[in-house]
């Protein structure tokens, strides 16, 4: 294994509680409701195609980007006020900086990778910064982890993808990877069977990277 790739959201920060509040934010703007089951649906995806399920769903009266550039709007500020590390995440990077190339593969757009990184200071541990922007599939579709893998100029079977949701988990293993799931507790109900193991935490995932050959 020469390579750790994270995906963000839920991964490395608290964030899916906070998309969750900015959805049903804008959903109560236009008097909707919006089920746990559409929320669920949309994790793991690129943002328009995220937003897609939500303004079908939810019966949104607006078109798709307008309904995007509204939720941004909500979660740009809420990241700002908010913006919370997962449990094991500097112990995760510090445990395999310098010993592995490490990398994000993150559904979100490029200002929400950028805005993260740079407001927990951990830019300068990233080979690569690969975001749903550049991309034109999103999870479940393997082609931002083969994007990233690349770029790292490695095969993806020497990289250890690390996801929180079924989507991610997807990607990463239709990418060729070795996946490591740690679900959330608002993922903790999707279907990991695609990944190679499953961790409680990312401290315990970073026992199990430990034991990988090669690492």
């Amino acid at each position: 294994m020469r390579a750790l790739i994270f995906d963000m959201d839920g991964l490395m920060i608290d964030s899916e509680r906070l998309y969750f509040q900015a959805e049903r934010d804008l959903a109560n703007r236009f008097d909707r409701n919006v089920k746990e089951e559409t929320l669920w649906r949309m994790m793991g995806r690129n943002p328009e195609e995220s937003m897609a399920v939500f303004v079908s769903e939810v019966g949104l009266p607006i078109r798709i980007d307008e309904a995007l550039r509204m939720r941004n709007d909500i979660m740009r500020e809420k990241l700002k006020q908010d913006l919370q590390p997962m449990p094991g995440l500097k112990h995760i990077l510090s445990l395999f900086f310098g010993k592995l190339k490490l990398a994000v593969c993150t559904g979100a757009q490029k200002e929400f990778l950028d805005l993260v990184v740079d407001q927990l200071n951990i830019r300068d541990r990233f080979y690569v910064l690969q975001h749903s922007d550049a991309v034109e599939q999103g999870k479940p579709h393997p082609e931002i982890y083969l994007t990233a893998c690349l770029k790292l100029n490695l095969k993806p079977e020497s990289c250890v993808v690390l996801e929180d949701s079924s989507n991610g988990s997807r990607a990463g293993k239709a990418a060729g990877c070795y996946v490591i799931s740690v679900p959330s507790e608002y993922t903790k109900q999707q279907d990991f069977s695609s990944a190679d193991h499953i961790a409680r935490n990312l401290f315990a995932a970073a026992d199990h990277i430990e034991s990988l050959p090669g690492v």
